[in-house]
């Protein structure tokens, strides 16, 4: 029988309760309705033990103002993370962000049962036209109130949930469709690597970007390797981690974390192209002149890539480069086309995602069969593989017929 732990004076102490030997203060450890460690402190006992009866007290009353439906749309959204317990740090921190950067501070606080479906819509409409929100963000905000309001509903507290079919009349009447990740042709593919590898600024980025768009990794897969992921005697790659670069639950900072992959399809190996392996060799190099990276992630090291600080890039440095560099590229581009007399050969505005879809685009190209094709990108559906594969395959039948126009042309 495990044996009851107790205070100096030799009173038993409850669970949670303890009596620090430093200052012998008394603490009371719980979890907070958010998943967060809380703790309650007091000089003796008995102080300690009327805080904990006003928690109880104070918690059992957010209780009766959801079920007597008085619960605002923060609380009930609150509540409906608690059920959330099988979240990733990373995930969940991605939810409170975008709930609370979006929705806490105006709609959220409206009284869950006062909110009806013509509420929704006009908050929706005034975080596209007002905000000049995206649809896709719009869509991501929708993900998390849809099943807040359907706890609601399960919950017998509200009839209907108010965003049930929101979001398709809202496509309707906007005329706004979710946008098309585009990739870049071959010819402004060529520009933006052949731009960095002779730049005397941006020439450093040439390795990622290298490993980027020869492997279609995500950016947290590629900062992610690690040297014994590399197989150089057999050319393969073995994608089986992701490393994410997200904020802590205060706020304050933002923390690296190493994790498997979200899906068993995210785990695969990828061949390495010549060109992969040239960059691989460079980091090498440098690795040998600079050292290792020496940063250390939930106790894995050996990373591949490091920044001038020696640790690896997080992915916002990563956009926010690429930014400045197609700035830069399409700057000096327009001043050489018109000395030249040509039209110019402008980048379109991308992220590091977008170079993962540019592989995919190029593979689907280049091959016909989707199941090798999805089992290299990780998809986890073929239907996502299916869409670039016709994206592609649609421009390539474009190409075919304006050459087949040329032959045709000739004939007459």
């Amino acid at each position: 029988m495990a044996q009851s732990r107790k205070d100096a004076r030799g009173r038993v102490l409850r669970k949670g309760e303890i009596q620090r030997t430093s200052d012998m203060r008394y603490v009371y450890t719980y979890t907070d309705p958010l998943g967060k460690r809380k703790f309650i402190y007091a000089t003796d006992l008995m102080t300690l033990r009327e805080k904990e009866k006003e928690l109880v007290q104070d918690q059992l009353d957010g209780l009766d103002r959801y079920a007597a439906g008085r619960a605002s749309v923060n609380d009930t959204f609150d509540r409906y993370m608690t059920t959330k317990r099988n979240l990733r740090d990373t995930t969940k921190s991605g939810y409170y962000y975008t709930y609370d950067h979006f929705v806490r501070d105006t709609f959220g606080q409206k009284k869950l049962l006062e909110i009806k479906y013509s509420d929704v819509m006009q908050f929706y409409l005034y975080l596209l036209n007002d905000k000049g929100l995206a649809l896709a963000t719009l869509d991501s905000i929708h993900c998390l109130l849809h099943p807040t309001f359907q706890l609601a509903v399960r919950d017998d507290i509200i009839r209907k949930n108010p965003t049930d079919g929101v979001m398709k009349e809202l496509t309707k009447r906007t005329g706004m469709h979710r946008g098309v990740r585009h990739a870049p042709t071959v010819e402004q593919q060529r520009a933006f690597m052949e731009y960095i590898s002779n730049h005397p600024v941006y020439v450093h980025w040439w390795p990622l970007f290298t490993v980027l768009l020869g492997t279609g990794c995500r950016i947290g897969e590629a900062i992610g390797l690690r040297w014994e992921d590399i197989d150089f005697d057999k050319k393969l790659i073995n994608i089986n981690h992701i490393v994410t670069y997200y904020p802590t639950s205060d706020n304050r900072e933002c923390v690296y974390s190493f994790h498997k992959p979200k899906t068993e399809s995210g785990i695969r190996v990828i061949p390495i192209l010549d060109l992969v392996k040239d960059a691989f060799d460079i980091l090498r190099e440098d690795e040998i002149e600079r050292g290792p990276n020496e940063q250390v992630i939930d106790g894995y090291s050996g990373f591949i890539f490091q920044n001038r600080y020696g640790k690896i890039p997080n992915p916002q440095t990563v956009n926010v480069s690429i930014k400045r560099i197609v700035t830069s590229y399409n700057d000096e581009e327009m001043l050489n086309s018109k000395k030249e007399g040509r039209e110019p050969l402008l980048l379109p505005d991308f992220s590091c995602h977008h170079l993962r879809h540019t592989f995919a685009t190029r593979l689907c190209e280049a091959e016909s069969n989707l199941k090798v094709i999805q089992s290299i990108m990780g998809h986890k559906n073929i239907e996502t593989t299916m869409d670039i594969y016709a994206e592609a395959t649609d421009r390539k039948k474009e190409e075919t017929f304006e050459r087949l126009a040329g032959k045709l042309d000739n004939l007459f």
